[in-house]
């Protein structure tokens, strides 16, 4: 159960930063500022964790090899440059990701902007589909239309129509999808074998240079860094760079990653309640019937999964 709220949480989480994003708009600030001063807390949160990691294995090391009178690197120790570099290559697409969200909040509200992040999930299988000339199955074909006529719902297009929203915003939101989709192809990639805390330090620092070079920090030299900037920045770093990526490191190793998949899918609910309760969001019920589509689509093929290799288990054993 642990394991299970553990990766709970860390959706959760995921779902509160557009609300704080829209408030810290709401204050005047710019993109590459709220951006930066994300990236940079959740960089310096990342390398304490890091560090505490070291010094733990470090001390397990020393423990061990006193009582055998042997030792043994630790996983930080294997970690090459060239693991570095492709590290924090893997995290900029995070960067391109949290620009083009964040971004989009400008123009649409939140509770379509995350609606429109989550088309990841159709995204991700196109993507696959073309990489490997593979035509989808019946269970795939299913989701999307699940997907595609939740999100119909959930945009309240068919209520309102496309005139209600700004395209450029809802342009932005779909590049947001199809960003995070090249981060999920391609993260898993990069160094699995390092350990999770060392993983997201780099991808971290990977992503807020690059964001560096894109937006300069003037910020943290003009004193804006010591107003609320910085109270929204540890929110963002907190709750987006930090905690999630821990939480899964956690949990999704003991609970697979199609139980994964499941629970993920709770940072939609969270950032669409949230933007109606705290943002003061219009959300009619035809738009809730269409998260409730939405989320239908992302765990139906998990459940499959899980149901189709229950059986598969149950007439090996049988046999």
């Amino acid at each position: 159960m642990k394991y299970l709220l553990s990766v709970l949480v860390g959706a959760m989480s995921y779902g509160i930063l557009s609300t704080i994003v829209v408030l810290a708009y709401g204050q005047g600030y710019k993109l590459g500022e709220v951006v930066g001063t994300q990236l940079l807390t959740g960089c310096i949160l990342a390398w304490l964790l890091a560090l505490y990691t070291k010094l733990r294995a470090n001390r397990k090391q020393r423990s061990g090899s006193a009582a055998s009178g042997q030792s043994s690197k630790p996983a930080a120790a294997r970690l090459t440059w060239k693991h570095r570099l492709l590290l924090m290559l893997a995290g900029a697409p995070t960067v391109v990701t949290g620009l083009l969200y964040y971004q989009s909040l400008r123009y649409i509200p939140a509770s379509l902007a995350i609606i429109l992040l989550f088309q990841f999930t159709w995204i991700s299988v196109l993507i696959q589909a073309v990489s490997k000339r593979q035509r989808p199955d019946r269970i795939t074909v299913l989701t999307l239309i699940l997907l595609f006529g939740g999100t119909l719902l959930a945009a309240g297009i068919l209520n309102q129509g496309t005139a209600e929203f700004n395209l450029l915003g809802l342009l932005l939101g779909l590049l947001s999808a199809v960003s995070y989709s090249m981060f999920i192809i391609f993260s898993g990639k990069a160094v699995p074998s390092a350990h999770p805390a060392y993983r997201s330090a780099w991808m971290v620092t990977g992503g807020m240079l690059l964001l560096f070079i894109l937006f300069p920090p003037y910020f943290l030299f003009n004193g804006l860094l010591w107003s609320q900037l910085l109270l929204f920045g540890f929110l963002l770093g907190l709750f987006g760079a930090f905690i999630p990526p821990v939480l899964f490191a956690i949990g999704v190793p003991h609970i697979g990653g199609g139980m994964a998949g499941i629970l993920g899918a709770a940072e939609l609910p969270v950032a669409v309640l949230l933007s109606s309760f705290v943002l003061h969001e219009q959300v009619s019920l035809l738009q809730w019937i269409g998260v409730v589509l939405v989320l239908l689509g992302v765990v139906l093929p998990e459940l499959y999964k899980l149901r189709w290799g229950n059986a598969r288990a149950m007439r090996s054993s049988s046999v």
